[in-house]
């Protein structure tokens, strides 16, 4: 059994249709976890945290090291089983700070190639609505950011990419009330 085939099964998703699931995706540093954050406390709902920021960063922590094409697969089964777990309690909303459609993309532009098994799960992947962030607040720097001065462009590519997916999305701008304020606006439409 190669390493795709061995992480298939811990890429599934398993939201019940119940749940309304949202995420949120876009170029670092454009808002994702505020905005999650922020939903997560107006519905009184959970969010899903972005797993690969743990994990990189006690990789970062411990070893001075970076991701590299190895670390997608137990990233992305990270994702799921947060994911998952959150999901299971059957929350009316859940908002999910990405998705192995996000972890996809920047695969592909960083490593010019993904995981078939990563592949597969994220295309496969349903959400109620797909958020993309635009690049409307300023950079902050930490540990694991190094895009500052390219933002727009993976913004673009993200746009491109659900498109040629066909994965209808929105986007999403404005200080944080704003950005609240037309989620929820979105949502009342979805129930």
């Amino acid at each position: 059994m190669n390493g795709n085939a061995a992480y298939s099964s811990k890429l599934s998703q398993h939201t019940p249709k119940s749940v309304v699931s949202v995420a949120i995706l876009g170029a670092e540093s454009t808002g994702k976890t505020t905005l999650c954050k922020d939903l997560a406390e107006y519905f009184g709902s959970p969010w899903v945290p972005e797993f690969m920021r743990e994990y990189l960063q006690e990789k970062w922590d411990s070893q001075q090291l970076t991701c590299t094409f190895d670390d997608l697969l137990p990233i992305a089964a990270g994702q799921m089983t947060l994911e998952n777990a959150a999901a299971a309690q059957e929350p009316q909303y859940l908002f999910c700070d990405t998705s192995l459609f996000e972890l996809m993309v920047y695969s592909n532009l960083y490593y010019g190639d993904c995981p078939p098994a990563l592949t597969e799960a994220a295309l496969a992947h349903h959400y109620d609505l797909i958020l993309l962030t635009e690049v409307d607040i300023p950079w902050k720097p930490d540990d694991l950011r190094d895009s500052p001065n390219g933002r727009e462009d993976i913004a673009e590519l993200f746009s491109a990419e659900l498109t040629r997916h066909n994965k209808p999305f929105r986007r999403i701008g404005g200080d944080r009330q704003a950005r609240v304020a037309q989620v929820a606006e979105w949502l009342a439409e979805l129930r």
